[in-house]
């Protein structure tokens, strides 16, 4: 029995350094563990700003690009804008230029016209002292006024026509009230100088005696 206690004391003693053996290399991977999540730890966040400045890198270019093409844009209609008002100014000064040209010579066309008229009554006049017929020079005068008549009517020019209507102050200006059994009272009864219409319009009002 004595001899067995050694024998067991020895594999006692093998076991406890088996256990601290055991205990010293579960100390080491347990610290080589928390070496490896600490490199891991201080490595994480340079990663993950390199994998963030990828991303701000495009994005600030995209933008970059976005600005450039609305600066392009921009530029384009402020260009369209300038043309637009360059040909709105032009076409401005030609239409003034065009009604100026008209109100000077509107009345071109009405004078051309007349011009053969002038030239009748010139005639007439130089033949007034040699012509020793009367009434025919009378008829050569009454036909240039007829000729005159009408150039007149084709612009519209018309009398008016106003004994035996009532007095329109619009057309008629009254001159003289006369008392006449023919009409009642308030009628045109006699034209001291005619009234015109032009077109539609009352170019001068007849001047007229109303019956009172």
């Amino acid at each position: 029995m004595k001899e067995s206690q050694p024998i067991q004391d020895n594999i006692n003693h093998s076991v406890e350094e088996d256990s601290e053996m055991n205990d010293s290399v579960n100390q080491e991977q347990s610290l080589e563990q928390d070496n490896r999540q600490d490199e891991a730890l201080q490595q994480d966040p340079q990663d993950a700003a390199a994998e963030d400045s990828t991303p701000k890198s495009s994005s600030e270019d995209d933008a970059s690009i976005g600005l450039e093409k609305l600066r392009a844009e921009s530029e384009e209609y402020h260009q369209r804008l300038l043309r637009t008002q360059a040909d709105f100014d032009n076409f401005r000064r030609r239409t003034v230029k065009e009604k100026e040209e008209l109100g000077k010579y509107a009345s071109a066309k009405l004078i051309t016209e007349l011009l053969p008229i002038i030239d009748n009554f010139e005639r007439a006049l130089s033949s007034a002292g040699e012509s020793t017929d009367n009434s025919s020079y009378t008829k050569g005068v009454e036909m240039i006024f007829r000729q005159l008549e009408g150039v007149l009517k084709a612009e519209g020019l018309t009398p008016m026509e106003v004994v035996g209507t009532p007095f329109n102050p619009e057309y008629h200006q009254a001159i003289m009230q006369v008392e006449t059994d023919e009409y009642e009272e308030g009628i045109v009864v006699e034209v001291v100088q005619k009234g015109y219409l032009l077109k539609d319009k009352v170019l001068r009002p007849a001047m007229v005696k109303v019956s009172g």
